[in-house]
């Protein structure tokens, strides 16, 4: 009895140890071609090893279980390094990388084809020197293994690469095989050694990468390099998790599984910004030089002189920033005169950009604007010599010449107050969707204010036109020929209408109203009438978004969502 007790106890913890969750975190890159440093992007300037390998280290120190895996193509040179120089700095920038790679501890490393962009002989330099974790199944070399096994809290994760053949003419003599038999190669002899699941680091593409997946079967995770053909960071092909790498490094990919039985059961997947939010990795900025090329040498967009380019002594030398003049013209009482922003970005163009303010109130901002027949603030106004500076290049599209001034246009300076506009004080005029998410809140939060309505539709060839097509429109008539008839109705039925707009049941939202006689309105001449008039400040003030304000007859602003009855009370208070 007690040894039948004993057997069914050691049962029952052989079951529960088996059958426990587990979760595992994969961490992937490809497609970085050696990117070093950050993009220049006027956007999201993301990417950079030292900031990469930052983000890593915290990743880890919060999870344990994490593999850190790349696609290939990781070496520079090649049809697709947008920052390619000569062979010599590409072959400097490919150790560079291939040091940082070594560094980041990557658990398993594809071979592609720009992996032979150098030879034979500086491959395997590179791999010994920094005992690079490589994986091909179909390049016979001894520096890279048909596959790799990490095991990860028990779980055995078996990690597969293929390179493309076209690497083969570059190889010096390594021998390429098709992808195809040696797939199935190595997912046989994974299988054999109890893996629980396989990873496929691919360059071939994501059609032959599905393709050979299919037909080999047994694979649960594809990462898959070259050109990538979606915006989603993974795609799920019945059980196969098809995982995108972001281009040069400038988002981590990570895959976060949930596994039942040594099986995946739930994934999540996510691409992480290597932003100019984390801080560069200190170990990784000792073996980075300042520069390879005069790109890498920026203050915002002012682009300096690399000096000895790839080397310990390398250095970006700018030269000396011209003296700009940029005067900016608000009012005091202007609600969304906001310029921090605005001059922020005139210094990343102008480093040299000395900024004066002056008061609209004032005679000599009268004067210029008198002059410069200025009809909004703020005023951005730069003085000539701004045209001479590589920065303006960029800028000529939003700035218009006046006499000896660039003038900044609409577009740019964003209409807060209107001059040509005479002041009526307590105004308050509302542009707005009844589509918009937020719609519902904010007119309940400002109907006290009681502004008049705008609608967001715009008048074609064929009638009118509104985001969200025809039943907008629609929807506008029939509120406008509502607020002719039963004007003391309509704030109830158009607050009624945004909380459930996309019910066709209108009727619900107008108690008390001859609906017959709104639906003869909104279907005749008088709807289109009135939408016209509805419409016409829209026109002139070239408001095409909301909820957009108009306050006093001359300061407009919009937001995001609803306003807040306490930010609406604070605004019109001012």
């Amino acid at each position: 009895m007690k040894a039948r007790f004993l057997l069914l106890t050691f049962s029952l913890l052989f079951f529960a140890l088996n059958c426990y969750a587990q979760e595992i975190t994969i961490l992937f890159t490809g497609e970085t071609h050696a990117m070093l440093y950050h993009c220049n992007c006027p956007v999201e300037p993301d990417g950079g090893v030292s900031r990469r390998a930052t983000l890593i280290k915290e990743i880890r120190s919060k999870d344990p279980n994490v593999i850190l895996v790349d696609s290939g193509s990781f070496f520079a040179g090649g049809l697709q390094d947008e920052y390619t120089l000569n062979t010599q700095l590409d072959s400097q920038r490919a150790a560079v990388n291939s040091k940082a790679v070594a560094m980041m501890q990557y658990d398993a490393v594809n071979l592609g084809d720009d992996e032979f962009n150098f030879g034979r002989e500086f491959l395997e330099k590179a791999a010994e020197e920094n005992k690079l974790p490589l994986t091909s199944a179909n390049v016979k070399t001894d520096k890279a293994a048909p596959f790799l096994i990490k095991d990860v809290s028990g779980v055995k994760v078996g990690i597969i690469g293929l390179a493309d053949l076209s690497g083969a003419a570059k190889a010096g003599g390594i021998v390429f095989t098709e992808p195809l038999p040696a797939l199935k190669k190595a997912v046989a002899e994974l299988k054999n050694r109890k893996a629980d699941i396989i990873l496929l680091l691919s360059r071939l593409g994501e059609d032959e990468d599905l393709k050979l997946a299919k037909e080999v079967g047994g694979i649960d995770i594809v990462i898959s390099g070259r050109i990538r053909k979606s915006d989603k960071i993974v795609s799920q092909e019945g059980n196969l998790i098809l995982a995108r790498p972001s281009w040069q490094g400038r988002r981590l990919g990570k895959i976060s599984l949930l596994l039942e039985n040594g099986k995946i059961s739930k994934y999540k997947a996510e691409e992480i910004r290597v932003s100019d939010q984390i801080k560069d990795d200190a170990e990784i900025l000792k073996i980075l030089p300042a520069c390879f090329s005069d790109l890498n040498c920026r203050k915002g967009f002012a682009v300096g002189i690399c000096k000895n380019p790839g080397s310990s002594s390398a250095v970006c030398e700018f030269p000396k920033s011209a003296a700009i003049g940029l005067t900016i013209i608000t009012v005091k009482d202007c609600y969304a005169c906001n310029t921090a922003g605005a001059v922020k970005f005139l210094k990343a163009h102008f480093p040299g950009l000395t900024v004066s303010s002056l008061n609209y109130n004032e005679g000599k901002a009268k004067r210029l604007v008198k002059d410069l027949k200025i009809s909004f603030l703020p005023a951005y106004i730069l003085g000539k010599e701004a045209e001479n500076e590589k920065g303006f290049f960029g800028l000529k599209d939003k700035f218009e010449k006046k006499g000896d001034y660039f003038v900044a246009k609409e577009d740019f300076a964003g209409m807060a107050y209107l001059l040509n506009r005479e002041k009526q004080a307590g105004k308050i005029d509302l542009f707005i969707s009844l589509y918009h998410k937020a719609a519902a809140e904010l007119l309940t939060n400002i109907r006290s204010y009681n502004p008049a309505v705008h609608f967001l539709a715009i008048k074609n060839k064929e009638g009118f036109e509104a985001a969200a097509g025809q039943p907008e429109v629609e929807e506008c008539l029939r509120s406008l020929c509502l607020q002719k008839y039963y004007p003391e109705k309509f704030w109830d039925y158009i607050t009624c209408r945004a909380k459930n707009i996309k019910s066709s049941w209108w009727e619900e939202c107008a108690v008390g109203v001859d609906t017959a006689k709104i639906k003869s309105c909104a279907t005749g001449t008088e709807g289109v009438f009135l939408l016209e008039e509805n419409t016409a400040l829209n026109n002139q003030l070239k408001v095409m978004f909301g909820p957009t304000y108009l306050m006093d007859n001359q300061q407009i602003f919009s937001s995001s969502g609803a306003l807040t009855e306490e930010e609406l009370k604070k605004i019109f208070k001012k």
